[in-house]
């Protein structure tokens, strides 16, 4: 008896075709090389950084029979520097670091994840304790700012262009006090124990957060938010053989398609991957400019 459209068997015959087309129509994989690193960057603290994506990583080694290997940043400075003397090949890269690596060294970005909340966007965060008084720019001046790195959209272009619209031109003069605090968690921190009246960090962290600590919703307030930019994608050096990077974008974005890629996407915290490339950067650029940085200029070396 012929099967019906929509029967168990031919739903399940459908699903087995298109995995098999799907594994079929991946790129062959560049002879020759052993591994792949990729850079991530400490948008939280480095340990809880590198323990998310080890899944990850060990998925694709498996996947593509290649060991890839994950290098921590440590700090947001320093990224071209790294790219040029380091032996990465690609990197998960903030809006901001995507944009530089753009501008600068002409980095491909392939893939950017689409976070549990249906968006592959965020935007940034500027925040107060609802205590604090602060509901304007105008009730900032001579307080306290956390900002996390002078290469982070969320946590440094946007407020500075955020600064510069409300006629914040001097941060020296403004502001009693201002610091970086390298990482969005640990901004927030600060405010929340009143090491800082203000602070900056992007929403997805300030969500990832909030999820295990209710002190963001009784004692935090947000200010204001940015424009919404691309999530963190991943870049890849223009060195990097076509096959590879075909191959790494297919795995990526095939990685909900399987029981094994699902239970990575869960640790990382994301639905799954979609396509992006550099005309998605557009908002940063607008934003950079808003704020007085030159990307084919810019230089930030931590010290």
């Amino acid at each position: 008896m012929r099967n019906k459209p929509g029967d168990p068997i031919s739903v399940r015959l459908s699903v087995l075709i298109s995995a098999l087309l799907l594994l079929f129509s991946f790129p062959t994989f560049a002879a020759g090389q052993e591994k792949i690193t990729i850079g991530l960057l400490p948008e939280m603290n480095v340990f809880k950084q590198k323990k998310r994506f080890e899944p990850l990583a060990e998925y694709l080694s498996t996947r593509m029979k290649v060991k890839v290997e994950l290098s921590m940043l440590s700090r947001y400075g320093n990224i071209i520097e790294r790219f040029k003397e380091v032996n990465i090949d690609a990197a998960f890269l903030g809006s901001f670091t995507g944009a530089l690596a753009i501008s600068q060294l002409g980095v491909e970005p392939i893939a950017r994840p689409i976070n549990e909340d249906g968006a592959s966007t965020y935007c940034g965060y500027l925040f107060t304790r609802k205590d604090s008084g602060i509901t304007t720019v105008a009730d900032m001046k001579g307080k306290t700012f956390a900002f996390v790195e002078k290469a982070t959209t969320a946590g440094y272009v946007f407020p500075l262009a955020y600064l510069k619209r409300h006629q914040v031109i001097n941060l020296d003069d403004y502001f009693k006090a201002y610091y970086f605090t390298g990482s969005h968690d640990a901004a927030i921190e600060a405010v929340l124990n009143g090491r800082a009246d203000v602070g900056a960090t992007k929403n997805t962290i300030y969500n990832f957060v909030r999820k295990t600590d209710p002190r963001l919703d009784s004692e935090l307030v947000i200010l204001a938010t940015s424009p919404k930019v691309p999530s963190n994608g991943l870049c890849v050096k223009p060195e990097m053989a076509s096959a590879t990077k075909e191959r790494l974008r297919q795995e990526l974005l095939t990685l909900h398609l399987s029981q094994e890629g699902l239970v990575v996407l869960k640790s990382l915290g994301f639905q799954r991957f979609a396509k992006t490339s550099k005309e998605d950067y557009q908002p940063v650029f607008e934003l950079s400019e808003e704020a007085g940085i030159n990307l084919k200029e810019y230089r930030y070396v931590n010290e």
